[in-house]
């Protein structure tokens, strides 16, 4: 399937691991360039070591930032103009994931999630937002299952994820005169470094996958690649009539 991402431009939040990660494969395998923003250095070298190893012509860079920070994701957007000229996609992968109890919940945590979730996608897109107009360009974001509804002793996660869902589609239709699409994907439990670690914090890391795709009508948690393939078709030429809308990717959890 021709996706028409030959030489698009993308810059993708989150992109050291995980679905962002897998995001960047796959565009790369399209054709298109990727900037890979995300805290850690090493983590983000070794990532573009990664993509390198199976497609060593392609577009790729690392830029360090923080979606918290404003002016992170300022530099990299203008890292990225500096280099290619210009944006065509922005994906807002990255994000914190925080379960427990509201009495439990102190302040510092909630200003973590809020900050990471909600206004590291505010401040990125903003940072974007002239780029992406010049090119009709298109944004993905990455909600979650629990920004559809509600999720036992999850209400912080739930509610940021809840926000990026409302983002979406406001923004989809404060840009659609531009041309710029905006969509998101929710998914649900995908097998990504963050399950990982909560998995092996339980005393039976395998009791405790089963009975977390125990849930899922399709017996199983997700993977990456397939959040990862909605993402990339989103971005795509495919979807170019295709604005506001979230998908799930949740193996019928919401069904």
């Amino acid at each position: 399937m021709e996706l028409g991402l030959q030489g698009k431009r993308v810059l993708i939040s989150g992109g050291s691991s995980g679905i962002g990660l897998a995001a960047a494969r796959q565009f790369l395998e399209e054709g298109a360039k990727v900037c890979i923003m995300g805290r850690t250095q090493m983590r983000g070298e070794a990532a573009v070591a990664f993509l390198q190893r199976d497609f060593p012509a392609a577009e790729v860079f690392f830029a360090a930032g923080d979606v918290r920070r404003r002016e992170d994701g300022i530099s990299c957007v203008r890292q990225m103009m500096d280099r290619w000229g210009g944006m065509d996609v922005l994906v807002n992968s990255a994000g914190i994931y925080q379960e427990g109890a509201l009495d439990d919940l102190t302040p510092a945590e909630l200003d973590d999630i809020l900050a990471t979730n909600v206004k590291g996608t505010f401040y990125l897109t903003q940072a974007s937002l002239t780029a992406l107009r010049s090119t009709r360009g298109a944004v993905v974001n990455v909600a979650s299952d629990a920004g559809v509804h509600g999720n036992y002793f999850c209400a912080a996660y739930c509610a940021s994820k809840g926000a990026v869902v409302l983002f979406t589609r406001a923004l989809a239709l404060e840009l659609a005169s531009f041309g710029v699409r905006v969509n998101a994907i929710a998914p649900g439990d995908i097998m990504t470094p963050l399950t990982q670690a909560q998995l092996q914090g339980a005393p039976d890391p395998q009791q405790a996958l089963r009975e977390m795709a125990s849930v899922y009508p399709l017996g199983r948690i997700g993977t990456p690649k397939e959040a990862a393939s909605l993402i990339v078709f989103l971005a795509s030429a495919r979807a170019g009539f295709i604005t506001g809308a979230i998908y799930g990717v949740d193996g019928g959890l919401t069904a």
